[in-house]
Protein backbone atom coordinates (compact mmCIF):
# COMPACT_ATOMS: atom_id res chain seq x y z
CA UNK A 1 0.00 0.00 0.00
CA UNK A 2 1.28 3.48 -0.83
CA UNK A 3 0.71 6.64 1.19
CA UNK A 4 -0.24 8.55 -1.97
CA UNK A 5 -3.74 9.95 -2.49
CA UNK A 6 -4.77 9.71 -6.13
CA UNK A 7 -6.28 12.83 -7.70
CA UNK A 8 -8.16 11.81 -10.84
CA UNK A 9 -7.91 14.34 -13.67
CA UNK A 10 -9.15 14.64 -17.21
CA UNK A 11 -12.58 13.21 -16.59
CA UNK A 12 -16.08 14.64 -16.45
CA UNK A 13 -17.96 14.04 -13.23
CA UNK A 14 -21.64 13.19 -13.78
CA UNK A 15 -23.87 16.04 -12.61
CA UNK A 16 -27.18 14.17 -12.48
CA UNK A 17 -28.50 10.72 -11.72
CA UNK A 18 -28.57 8.53 -14.80
CA UNK A 19 -28.93 4.95 -16.01
CA UNK A 20 -25.88 5.46 -18.24
CA UNK A 21 -22.78 3.31 -17.75
CA UNK A 22 -20.34 5.30 -15.62
CA UNK A 23 -16.73 4.86 -14.63
CA UNK A 24 -15.40 5.05 -11.06
CA UNK A 25 -11.98 6.46 -10.16
CA UNK A 26 -10.24 5.57 -6.87
CA UNK A 27 -8.48 7.93 -4.47
CA UNK A 28 -6.35 5.05 -3.14
CA UNK A 29 -4.15 2.90 -5.36
CA UNK A 30 -5.84 -0.37 -6.34
CA UNK A 31 -3.79 -3.50 -6.89
CA UNK A 32 -2.58 -3.94 -10.44
CA UNK A 33 -4.07 -6.94 -12.24
CA UNK A 34 -0.59 -8.48 -12.41
CA UNK A 35 -0.34 -8.35 -8.59
CA UNK A 36 -3.47 -10.43 -8.00
CA UNK A 37 -2.66 -13.73 -6.30
CA UNK A 38 -4.94 -16.77 -6.08
CA UNK A 39 -6.09 -15.46 -2.67
CA UNK A 40 -7.05 -12.10 -4.21
CA UNK A 41 -8.87 -13.89 -7.04
CA UNK A 42 -10.80 -15.96 -4.50
CA UNK A 43 -11.85 -12.71 -2.80
CA UNK A 44 -13.07 -11.30 -6.10
CA UNK A 45 -15.34 -14.38 -6.50
CA UNK A 46 -15.85 -13.49 -10.20
CA UNK A 47 -12.61 -13.32 -12.21
CA UNK A 48 -14.13 -10.59 -14.42
CA UNK A 49 -14.06 -8.23 -11.43
CA UNK A 50 -10.26 -8.07 -11.80
CA UNK A 51 -10.92 -5.47 -14.53
CA UNK A 52 -12.57 -3.12 -11.99
CA UNK A 53 -10.39 -0.64 -10.08
CA UNK A 54 -13.01 -0.66 -7.30
CA UNK A 55 -12.80 -4.40 -6.74
CA UNK A 56 -9.00 -4.44 -7.12
CA UNK A 57 -8.88 -1.79 -4.37
CA UNK A 58 -11.17 -3.84 -2.10
CA UNK A 59 -9.04 -6.92 -2.93
CA UNK A 60 -6.34 -5.48 -0.64
CA UNK A 61 -8.41 -7.25 2.04
CA UNK A 62 -9.47 -10.34 0.08
CA UNK A 63 -11.27 -12.09 2.94
CA UNK A 64 -13.54 -9.11 3.59
CA UNK A 65 -14.10 -8.64 -0.16
CA UNK A 66 -15.04 -12.30 -0.52
CA UNK A 67 -17.58 -12.05 2.32
CA UNK A 68 -18.93 -8.80 0.86
CA UNK A 69 -19.33 -10.27 -2.61
CA UNK A 70 -20.98 -13.49 -1.45
CA UNK A 71 -23.45 -11.44 0.63
CA UNK A 72 -24.18 -9.17 -2.36
CA UNK A 73 -24.80 -12.15 -4.65
CA UNK A 74 -27.01 -13.93 -2.14
CA UNK A 75 -29.19 -10.84 -1.63
CA UNK A 76 -29.56 -9.93 -5.31
CA UNK A 77 -29.23 -13.20 -7.23
CA UNK A 78 -31.07 -15.76 -5.07
CA UNK A 79 -34.49 -14.99 -6.49
CA UNK A 80 -36.15 -18.41 -6.50
CA UNK A 81 -38.30 -17.09 -3.60
CA UNK A 82 -39.02 -13.72 -2.02
CA UNK A 83 -38.81 -10.43 -3.89
CA UNK A 84 -38.31 -10.41 -7.69
CA UNK A 85 -34.87 -9.24 -8.81
CA UNK A 86 -36.30 -6.00 -10.25
CA UNK A 87 -37.63 -4.90 -6.86
CA UNK A 88 -34.44 -5.82 -5.02
CA UNK A 89 -32.68 -3.55 -7.52
CA UNK A 90 -35.36 -0.88 -6.94
CA UNK A 91 -34.56 -0.90 -3.19
CA UNK A 92 -30.82 -0.55 -3.99
CA UNK A 93 -31.50 2.25 -6.50
CA UNK A 94 -33.74 4.16 -4.06
CA UNK A 95 -31.16 3.81 -1.28
CA UNK A 96 -28.37 4.98 -3.60
CA UNK A 97 -30.52 7.89 -4.85
CA UNK A 98 -31.10 9.09 -1.29
CA UNK A 99 -27.45 8.61 -0.28
CA UNK A 100 -26.27 10.55 -3.36
CA UNK A 101 -24.25 7.66 -4.80
CA UNK A 102 -24.58 8.46 -8.51
CA UNK A 103 -22.47 5.45 -9.54
CA UNK A 104 -24.43 2.84 -7.52
CA UNK A 105 -27.76 4.45 -8.49
CA UNK A 106 -26.82 4.16 -12.18
CA UNK A 107 -26.00 0.46 -11.88
CA UNK A 108 -29.07 -0.55 -9.90
CA UNK A 109 -31.49 1.72 -11.76
CA UNK A 110 -30.27 0.06 -14.97
CA UNK A 111 -30.93 -3.39 -13.49
CA UNK A 112 -34.33 -2.32 -12.09
CA UNK A 113 -35.35 -0.98 -15.51
CA UNK A 114 -34.06 -4.06 -17.32
CA UNK A 115 -35.76 -6.62 -15.08
CA UNK A 116 -39.04 -4.70 -14.57
CA UNK A 117 -39.36 -3.13 -18.05
CA UNK A 118 -40.62 -0.03 -16.16
CA UNK A 119 -38.08 2.39 -17.60
CA UNK A 120 -40.24 5.50 -17.14
CA UNK A 121 -40.83 4.75 -13.44
CA UNK A 122 -37.12 4.13 -12.82
CA UNK A 123 -36.18 7.33 -14.66
CA UNK A 124 -38.77 9.25 -12.60
CA UNK A 125 -37.15 7.94 -9.40
CA UNK A 126 -33.73 9.10 -10.62
CA UNK A 127 -34.95 12.51 -11.80
CA UNK A 128 -37.36 13.41 -9.00
CA UNK A 129 -35.88 11.47 -6.10
CA UNK A 130 -37.44 9.07 -3.63
CA UNK A 131 -40.62 11.16 -3.42
CA UNK A 132 -41.45 10.41 -7.07
CA UNK A 133 -44.99 9.19 -7.75
CA UNK A 134 -44.94 5.41 -8.33
CA UNK A 135 -47.58 2.73 -7.91
CA UNK A 136 -48.34 1.62 -4.34
CA UNK A 137 -46.14 -1.49 -4.38
CA UNK A 138 -43.05 0.37 -5.61
CA UNK A 139 -43.85 3.36 -3.34
CA UNK A 140 -43.98 1.02 -0.32
CA UNK A 141 -40.57 -0.48 -1.28
CA UNK A 142 -39.06 2.99 -1.79
CA UNK A 143 -40.54 4.29 1.49
CA UNK A 144 -39.11 1.33 3.43
CA UNK A 145 -35.71 1.87 1.77
CA UNK A 146 -35.81 5.59 2.60
CA UNK A 147 -36.65 4.91 6.25
CA UNK A 148 -33.76 2.44 6.58
CA UNK A 149 -31.43 4.89 4.85
CA UNK A 150 -32.43 7.97 6.85
CA UNK A 151 -32.01 6.30 10.25
CA UNK A 152 -32.76 2.64 10.97
CA UNK A 153 -35.15 3.50 13.82
CA UNK A 154 -37.34 5.32 11.26
CA UNK A 155 -38.26 1.90 9.85
CA UNK A 156 -41.04 0.38 11.91
CA UNK A 157 -44.11 -1.85 11.84
CA UNK A 158 -46.01 0.66 9.69
CA UNK A 159 -43.54 -0.01 6.87
CA UNK A 160 -43.95 -3.76 7.31
CA UNK A 161 -47.75 -3.38 7.25
CA UNK A 162 -47.59 -1.24 4.10
CA UNK A 163 -45.32 -3.73 2.34
CA UNK A 164 -47.59 -6.60 3.36
CA UNK A 165 -50.67 -4.69 2.12
CA UNK A 166 -48.85 -4.14 -1.20
CA UNK A 167 -48.57 -7.91 -1.62
CA UNK A 168 -45.13 -8.73 -0.18
CA UNK A 169 -44.79 -11.84 1.99
CA UNK A 170 -42.38 -12.11 4.91
CA UNK A 171 -39.48 -13.31 2.75
CA UNK A 172 -40.01 -10.49 0.25
CA UNK A 173 -40.10 -7.93 3.08
CA UNK A 174 -36.83 -9.35 4.42
CA UNK A 175 -35.37 -8.98 0.90
CA UNK A 176 -36.32 -5.26 0.84
CA UNK A 177 -34.62 -4.76 4.22
CA UNK A 178 -31.48 -6.65 3.15
CA UNK A 179 -31.18 -4.91 -0.24
CA UNK A 180 -31.59 -1.43 1.26
CA UNK A 181 -29.36 -2.16 4.26
CA UNK A 182 -26.59 -3.68 2.14
CA UNK A 183 -26.56 -0.62 -0.11
CA UNK A 184 -26.47 1.77 2.81
CA UNK A 185 -23.09 0.21 3.60
CA UNK A 186 -22.00 -0.23 -0.02
CA UNK A 187 -22.79 3.42 -0.86
CA UNK A 188 -20.66 4.65 2.03
CA UNK A 189 -17.80 2.42 0.97
CA UNK A 190 -17.87 3.58 -2.64
CA UNK A 191 -18.43 7.28 -1.81
CA UNK A 192 -15.46 7.32 0.56
CA UNK A 193 -12.95 5.57 -1.71
CA UNK A 194 -13.30 7.46 -4.99
CA UNK A 195 -15.61 9.30 -7.36
CA UNK A 196 -17.83 8.57 -10.36
CA UNK A 197 -16.79 9.70 -13.84
CA UNK A 198 -18.09 9.66 -17.39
Amino acid sequence: MTDKTLTPTGHTPPLAFTRDMLDWLPWLEPLAEAELTPRHMAGLVDAARAKSAYFRLLARDPDVLGARTRTDKDIFYSTDAGLPRAERELAAAATSRLNGCIYCASVHARFAATYSKRVEDVDRLLAEGTGAALDERWSAIVAASVALTSIPMAFDATHVDRLRAAGLDDLAIADVVQAASFFNWANRLMLSLGEPAR
